[in-house]
């Protein structure tokens, strides 16, 4: 009894934990489902693809590029690209589940988007992770992605452009205020700046979404370099 009390009561304090970007994402999930049905496919089809593959970043890439009949290889090749973050995501998550056994641990990394993982980061400073903590921030996001891309899809008409309100600063946005809880001054700049060139340059000169990979190692190979140079004596 007491096991199961710890369980409810760290779902719902993961529950609380996410619910400001669980407000944030569900424009997203609006903005997605509106843009999803201006490519032809159907409010099932957009909740599906939500549903099954819950990675918001390849799947408005994969938006970007739809075209009838869909490129299915050219769609996976840039859902590679975007989602090879999360090799580094749940490498440096792994070694702080030493609560989840067995199945638990790939379980809960089918769930693992950039929110989750920031909070799951954050949570993992201070105390230990607990699959039921994990599926309290999990679920509610989960629910809200899907939710808000199926009433996006069917309300699509009546949205409108999504710039014209302002929907679609949502996504930056979440990314801009997730960067500056990782913020430790001078490094976590300069990581940031190296990314933040190299995705743009890439961007300009090399058609596709390899600036999205570009960003990446840049970004890491920055991290390597700053910490290097930390380690060094003065």
């Amino acid at each position: 009894m007491l096991t199961q009390r710890r369980s409810v009561g760290d779902f719902l304090a993961g529950s609380r934990a996410i619910l400001p970007l669980v407000v944030a994402v569900i424009p997203i999930g609006l903005v997605f489902g509106a843009v999803s049905v201006t490519k032809g496919l159907s409010p099932l089809e957009a909740t599906l693809m939500s549903a099954l593959v819950f990675a918001g970043g390849s799947q408005f890439v994969a938006m970007d590029i739809w075209t009838h009949p869909a490129s299915w290889a050219g769609v996976g090749f840039a859902a590679l690209l975007v989602n090879i973050r999360h090799v580094l995501m749940s490498a440096s998550l792994g070694t702080k589940m030493q609560a989840f056994i067995g199945l638990r641990r790939y379980a809960a990394m089918l769930f693992l988007a950039d929110e989750i993982w920031a909070i799951a980061e954050f949570r993992a400073g201070v105390a230990r992770l607990t699959p039921a903590w994990f599926a309290g921030i999990a679920m509610p996001f989960y629910v809200s992605w899907v939710g808000s891309t199926l009433i996006g899809a069917s309300l699509g008409a009546f949205l409108g452009d999504p710039a014209a309100i302002g929907l679609d600063f949502a996504f930056p946005a979440v990314f801009i205020v997730l960067a500056m809880g990782f913020w430790k001054g001078r490094e976590t700049g300069t990581v940031l700046a190296a990314s933040a060139l190299a995705a743009v340059l890439v961007h300009q000169f090399v058609p596709g979404v390899w600036y999205i990979a570009a960003g990446a190692l840049a970004g890491l190979a920055a991290a390597l370099w700053t910490g290097k140079a930390k380690a060094l004596p003065a």
